[in-house]
């Protein structure tokens, strides 16, 4: 199976019972029944594709499909139990998304503007966690709620860097040590916090990007996100990296930072590089 996160293409081997496992936690875990309908609107070269039609066979979904696009609801009137998008697709698909009664967002963070503008819709909205080694999710977060909630078979622990390790017996022989920095709940819940690679010391003070830029989410209308460069005095030091034309900010976007959060500089590019899920490409956006 060749899968794609970000980066080059990947060819791994997962066997098909493991897949199977997969589906059922999913039907499991979001209460699907023999006979729902669901959209399959996800390209099936990538995992998250290839796994909703293994999903619609194991549990009997009605499955109907349409090219991937980033508008996948904008042509039709048909009312579906269930979808799987990437948040571009549900942020496109907004007015129609009252037609859908559960929707999983996977393949790149849901930002806490898409958030709020999703939870005044009837639609019952999760944001799934998940990797090509675990065959997409192995967990997921109900929109309006803090913590990620494991599927059946799952348990998660954490490393001396307080990164997520997966225990999925049923998906993967063997034990999944992430990069991802979490806050452990109980061995069914934690909290996503940043990635271990993008952690930034500063003057020996560590700091995790995505917690700065939740401070800033409201304030910036441009898509934008927090990294570093290095400095002679403190080793690294925090930028804001803005999507578009060089404009002026005002200093009062950060009054929620702490000192050490404030970025030093800021730079604008013309447009970011995206993964083909529309996850913002930090380090090739920067070089």
């Amino acid at each position: 199976m060749e899968t794609r996160t970000t980066g080059a293409p990947k060819t791994i081997s997962v066997s098909k019972q493991a897949m199977v496992d997969s589906a059922l936690a999913t039907g499991d875990f979001f209460e699907l029944q023999p006979g729902n309908k669901a959209l399959q609107c996800l390209p099936v070269k990538y995992v998250a594709g290839k796994m909703m039609l293994v999903r619609a066979m194991i549990l009997g979904l009605d499955l109907e499909f349409v090219a991937p696009s980033s508008n996948p609801l904008a042509n039709n009137e048909i009312d579906y139990d269930f979808v799987a998008m990437v948040p571009l697709q549900a942020q496109n698909s907004i007015p129609q998304l009252k037609r859908v009664k559960k929707l999983i967002i996977g393949g790149a963070a849901v930002n806490k503007i898409l958030e709020k503008q999703l939870l005044k819709l009837p639609t019952i909205v999760y944001e799934t966690y998940g990797m090509t080694e675990t065959i997409t999710h192995i967990a997921a977060r109900k929109l309006g709620e803090k913590a990620f909630t494991v599927l059946p078979n799952v348990t998660v622990s954490f490393d001396e860097r307080n990164c997520l390790v997966i225990h999925a017996p049923t998906i993967s022989p063997e034990v999944i040590i992430t990069n991802d920095i979490v806050e452990l709940v109980n061995e069914n819940q934690f909290i996503f916090l940043g990635r271990f690679d993008n952690v930034i010391n500063s003057g020996g003070i560590k700091l995790i990007p995505e917690q700065i830029e939740k401070k800033l989410i409201s304030k910036i209308s441009q898509r934008f996100f927090i990294a570093s460069k290095p400095d002679n005095e403190l080793g690294e030091k925090v930028v804001l990296v803005i999507e578009g034309e060089k404009c002026e900010l005002d200093n009062s976007i950060y009054e929620t930072l702490d000192k050490y959060e404030k970025p030093k500089e800021i730079i604008f590019v013309p447009k970011f590089k995206d993964s083909v899920t529309g996850k913002i490409l930090r380090k090739e956006t920067l070089n």
